[in-house]
């Protein structure tokens, strides 16, 4: 149950967003392009980050670059 302490854990590392150009999915409401956001938790196909409306969802990793 991870989802439930999402805001509480520690930040794993720091994306920029590259594009909101998504096929599928309406993202350019929740992201902005050159923003850097915080990832609380990453699978195999997904970043989870605190988006621009200050709770965690799920964006597939083509929209980010990490920062080193």
């Amino acid at each position: 149950m991870i989802h439930q302490n999402w805001h509480e854990r520690e930040t794993n590392k720091k994306l920029k967003c590259v594009h909101t150009d998504a096929k599928k999915y309406i993202v350019n409401n929740k992201l902005t392009t050159g923003n850097v956001y915080d990832v609380k938790n990453e699978t195999e196909e997904f970043y989870f980050i605190v988006d621009n409306s200050g709770k965690v969802g799920g964006y597939y990793k083509e929209y980010f670059e990490e920062i080193n």
